[in-house]
């Protein structure tokens, strides 16, 4: 088994093969990276000025369909997302389809009005990149709060974060793939 990263044409540039090998080592599962300029992207909220996460998923089926729905696709954007009823995601997943969707927007220091830091970068998207495609692979929400899986709520707990499973939740992925 393999993930696919969909790297948004708009996602920061240079990106790419750090966090694909990032998530590589957490998960343990090869990827690829695949640069989508050709992906009509829909579900923007004119009023909110962020995209609908799970929209975007819908968007992501289609090409889960031509490649066959063998492997898990991650699309990587720069627009802001959200789900209803939330004010923003970090990312959101689709088991069922096998696709997830990260968006930088939140990710870059820059939002916070902290000193950019591209190593800060491609780390948060590394661990979201990771924690999403660990739901397409079987995983669920975690409560130890440097597990990968752990569901963080803000930048400093995605922070907190490590890059690497607990125990029980890389026992489970082990099972999984």
């Amino acid at each position: 088994m393999r993930f696919a990263l969909y790297w948004d044409h708009r996602s920061p540039q240079g990106l790419q093969r750090p966090v694909q090998r990032l998530i590589e080592g957490v998960l343990g599962i090869e990827g690829d990276v695949d640069e989508c300029d050709r992906l009509m992207l829909t579900g923007f909220d004119l009023l909110r000025r962020q995209y609908n996460a799970q929209v975007l998923l819908t968007c992501l089926e289609a090409v889960q369909r031509r490649r066959g729905g063998r492997d898990p696709i991650l699309l990587v954007v720069p627009d802001d997302l959200y789900v209803p009823r939330e004010e923003y995601v970090f990312g959101l997943a689709r088991p069922s389809q096998g696709t997830a969707v990260v968006s930088t927007a939140r990710l870059h220091n820059d939002f916070y009005g902290r000193s950019p830091s591209e190593d800060d970068l491609v780390d948060r998207i590394a661990k979201e990149g990771a924690h999403e495609i660990g739901h397409l692979l079987g995983l669920e929400h975690c409560s130890e709060r440097e597990c990968v899986m752990y569901a963080p709520h803000s930048l400093d707990e995605l922070d907190r974060k490590r890059k690497m499973c607990c125990a029980p939740c890389a026992a489970r992925l082990r099972g999984n793939t």
